[in-house]
């Protein structure tokens, strides 16, 4: 038997009749008979009795049903789980954040990513302990929300937005009266960072070192809540992303201000070629990219 024959008599019990059950299946009555004949001459029964009013099975009929209503339910399920891994709806995101203050912006976007895909088992790592893009490769991760960029071929780099590195202090600071910071202004400041290397620090890359400038002193805290209250506390400078003191710029609490002629980035999400377009990535991608339209700081111009 084919699933065709059981999804036919199926229709037939449910419909009570030849014609209502050919156009139930979009199928012409002749084509219908046609496949009930075939059926029972493979079967060598009878799986119903003609002329009878109501429609009534025969015994071997009866047990085609039975088996009809068993199995047809279970394939229409599996066609529907199917259907979901196809699109990404079902299955697991492992996500990784290279940068501390990442999860500020992107744990309140999990609720309507959970809404929408609901089948997807996600699991978030804030600065992993582990080689990323390896992990990527190897397939231990998913997905990496990074602002470096590798030129490689097995790996995309999806753009999600720019943002600003900007110099936070208190209110009360002498440097906030400027309205842009040379490097020279940092010669004498205790400079809050975090436990990173220098070389993936854009403050020092991208400003300091080229200027020939090293800070006052750098004091190094783990946590960004900690390092914005440490700011405007007035115990030290911060250089961090627009994203992670604007709550804190609008309440007054502190200062931002642009470092030079402004640091820009872009953050990318990193993913495996091959993966780029599932449903569950792109998804994601729309709600950080409609986040962070919403969320853009201006700050003085030079």
């Amino acid at each position: 038997m084919e699933i065709k024959h059981l999804r036919t008599v199926a229709a037939l019990a449910e419909q009570g009749s030849l014609a209502a059950a050919a156009t139930a299946l979009n199928l012409t009555q002749s084509a219908l008979s046609h496949q009930l004949k075939e059926l029972e001459g493979r079967l060598g029964l009878e799986l119903y009795l003609r002329k009878s009013r109501p429609l009534a099975f025969t015994p071997a009929g009866e047990l085609v049903l039975g088996l009809a209503r068993s199995v047809l339910p279970q394939i229409g399920q599996a066609e529907k789980q199917l259907a979901a891994l196809q699109s990404g709806q079902q299955g697991r995101l492992h996500l990784a954040l290279d940068c501390h203050s990442c999860i500020h912006w992107l744990l309140p976007l999990l609720p309507a990513f959970r809404q929408r895909w609901a089948g997807v088992e996600l699991e978030v790592e804030s600065l992993p302990g582990f080689d990323a893009v390896a992990a990527l490769l190897g397939g231990r991760l998913d997905l990496l929300l990074t602002s470096d960029v590798q030129t490689r071929g097995d790996l995309h780099f999806e753009p999600l937005f720019d943002f600003s590195l900007t110099l936070v202090m208190a209110p009360d600071h002498p440097l906030a009266s400027k309205e842009w910071i040379a490097p020279a202004d940092l010669a004498g400041e205790v400079l809050l960072t975090y436990p990173v290397e220098r070389a993936r620090m854009d403050i020092f890359g991208r400003f300091l070192l080229p200027a020939g400038v090293e800070p006052g002193r750098c004091k190094v805290v783990d946590n960004t809540s900690v390092m914005l209250q440490m700011a405007a506390a007035g115990l030290g400078l911060a250089a961090l992303p627009d994203w992670a003191s604007s709550e804190f710029v609008r309440q007054g609490l502190l200062r931002a201000r642009p470092l030079g002629d402004g640091i820009r980035r872009h953050m990318y999400g990193a993913v495996r070629v091959a993966e780029r377009h599932q449903g569950p990535l792109q998804g994601l991608f729309a709600l950080i990219r409609e986040r962070h339209a919403q969320a853009t700081i201006t700050l003085p111009a030079r």
